[in-house]
C-alpha cells in the first residue's frame, strides 16, 4: 500500500458519504473545513503511526490537488474513492483490524475499541463499545473477530458520534 493510501485509510474502509464526513471530521481537529498537516500528523500518531515529515508531505501532495496547504472534503472524498476502487479492500480492512486490536490476540475487546474511538477524539463510553460489539458479536464472546469487524465496517451507521451521541 502507497504512503498516502497507508496513512488515510488506518480508519476502515468508509462505506458512505456521512461516515466519510465523520471520518474528515476526525482529522479536522480545529474544525475549519480543511485538514492541515499538522491535524494529519497528530490524528495518525494517536492512531499510533508514525510518520516521517517527507512521508506526510508525500501525502499531502498526493491529496492536495489544489495545492493550499491542506486537505479539504472534497480532496479527501476524492481520494477515498480512488483508493477504494484500486486499493486491495480486504488488506487495508485487516490493517484497520489490527489498530484495534492492541494486543494482538485476534479480538477486539470493548475496551481496546474504546480505547482507540478515544484517542481518535471519539467521546464514546465503554457502555458504547460493548454495544456496538453486541451488534455484530454473532458468536457471543462479547469480542469482535475479523469477520465480525468487517460486518461491523459495512454497517450503514455508526453506534456513536465523535460527541459520544448516538445518531
Amino acid at each position: 500500500m502507497s504512503t498516502t493510501a497507508e496513512a488515510l485509510s488506518t480508519a476502515a474502509i468508509i462505506p458512505n458519504n456521512d461516515e466519510l464526513k465523520r471520518v474528515f471530521d476526525q482529522f479536522d481537529v480545529n474544525k475549519d473545513g480543511n485538514i492541515s498537516m499538522k491535524e494529519l500528523r497528530d490524528v495518525l500518531k494517536a492512531m499510533g503511526s508514525n510518520y516521517s515529515e517527507e512521508e506526510l508531505k508525500r501525502v499531502m501532495e498526493d491529496v492536495d490537488r489544489d495545492k493550499d496547504g491542506h486537505i479539504n472534503f472534497d480532496e479527501f472524498s476524492s481520494f477515498w474513492s480512488a483508493s477504494s476502487e484500486t486499493g486491495d479492500a480486504a488488506s487495508e480492512l485487516k490493517e484497520a483490524f489490527d489498530l484495534y486490536d492492541e494486543n494482538k490476540n485476534g479480538l477486539i475487546s470493548a475496551t481496546e475499541l474504546h480505547q482507540v474511538l478515544n484517542r481518535l477524539g471519539m467521546t464514546c463510553s465503554v457502555d458504547d463499545c460493548v454495544r456496538m460489539i453486541k451488534s455484530v458479536d454473532s458468536d457471543n464472546d462479547g469480542n469482535v473477530d475479523f469477520e465480525e469487524f468487517k460486518k461491523m465496517m459495512s454497517a450503514s451507521s455508526a453506534s456513536c458520534n465523535g460527541d459520544g451521541s448516538n445518531p
